[in-house]
């Protein structure tokens, strides 16, 4: 009916021009003595061949009006064939659509290669970056055995060695995160779905943190769980290894904090896996901002220790993967961070 009353819309000067010559020569027929009889046939007759017109007039329009809605729907990957053009500036207006696609898919096939380009820049630059960590890795264990034979100044040496672990530990880390943002806009093609224990993705997080907790003396409360989720196991242990991170990165030890604080505690709590913290917190303010891309908040500014990429990644990954995470906290108290291991279907474009 809409398409009937815009097709109308759009004849009625046309339908408006026929009535009032109608109308003419109904009159000069009339003014001649004709027959009312003859004229009131001649205007039925009239009518009768406007509407038949009319009626397949309507009939190309609303198929030339299906064909324009194929090709709409087909966009923005593909540009269908265009109608036959019915006039000169419909066919240049045909002209200036297709020129316009052209152009954009040449600046888009532009854009990938040189996202291309840059995402083979880093992943060459991170497998090259590997060497000199490792190498590092070699030297300070070289050191701790040589500091082991001094007992004079091996407690500050150990102290330092530890302290150059951390930083070593942190630039794999991010490291790692480097990689995993040039993998994540295809990581549809790398899921792997499967039922996992959830427990025994959560203890690979905690055995690569386990250095970690040590060094920083922070105690870990693990509860294992046998509970399965769907899930792809990389990403999901990609996800709970930054959450720890981040909760590792903001939590003082208990020689610094009070008795109850530096704690961390990893379990499960119905269909949600909880990374729980006693550090910081996070302000009320930043907390609906946290998994924003770039947003570091009062935190990461203060103690300059947020890039604000690493909460985004989990927010991304979590999506695709068809879970969900949210966070609550309280400045001084702490912080929760829950992944829901229910799944919902996700679909890759």
């Amino acid at each position: 009916m809409r398409l009937l009353i815009s097709y109308l819309k759009e004849k009625l000067p046309v339908i408006g021009v026929y009535a009032v010559m109608l109308v003419i020569f109904c009159i000069l027929l009339w003014l001649k003595e004709v027959p009312f009889d003859v004229i009131g046939y001649g205007a039925e007759l009239s009518a009768i061949w406007l509407l038949f017109v009319g009626a397949l007039n309507f009939w190309f329009y609303r198929k030339r009006y299906q064909s324009l809605l194929d090709l709409s729907a087909a966009l923005p990957h593909e540009l269908k064939e265009f109608p036959d053009p019915k006039s000169r500036i419909e066919a240049e207006y045909q002209e200036i659509t297709e020129t316009i696609f052209a152009w954009r898919e040449m600046l888009e096939n532009e854009v990938l290669l040189s996202k291309k380009d840059a995402s083979d820049y880093y992943s060459l630059w991170v497998h090259q970056i590997k060497t000199p960590i490792s190498a590092m890795h070699l030297l300070i264990q070289s050191f701790e055995e040589q500091a082991m034979e001094f007992e004079e100044h091996a407690e500050e040496t150990l102290d330092f060695l530890n302290e150059m672990k951390m930083k070593i530990f942190q630039t794999e880390e991010y490291v790692g995160m480097v990689l995993s943002y040039l993998r994540m806009e295809d990581m549809g093609n790398d899921l792997k779905f499967q039922w996992y224990p959830i427990g025994d993705i959560m203890r690979q997080a905690v055995r690569k943190y386990s250095q970690i907790f040590i060094l920083k003396k922070i105690h870990l409360n693990f509860q294992d769980s046998r509970q399965m989720v769907l899930t792809d196991e990389k990403w999901l242990l990609f996800v709970i290894e930054q959450i720890l991170s981040n909760a590792l990165k903001y939590t003082s030890s208990d020689e610094v904090r009070p008795p109850k604080a530096g704690s961390i505690s990893l379990y499960i709590k119905g269909t949600e896996l909880v990374v729980e913290d006693t550090g910081i917190g996070i302000a009320p303010e930043d907390l609906p901002r946290i998994f924003e891309r770039g947003f570091t908040g009062y935190n990461g500014r203060e103690h300059q220790k947020s890039t604000g990429i690493g909460l985004y990644l989990c927010k991304t990954i979590i999506q695709k993967l068809g879970h969900s995470i949210r966070a609550e906290s309280r400045v001084g108290v702490g912080t929760k961070i829950y992944i829901s291991l229910e799944r919902e279907d996700v679909k890759f474009e």
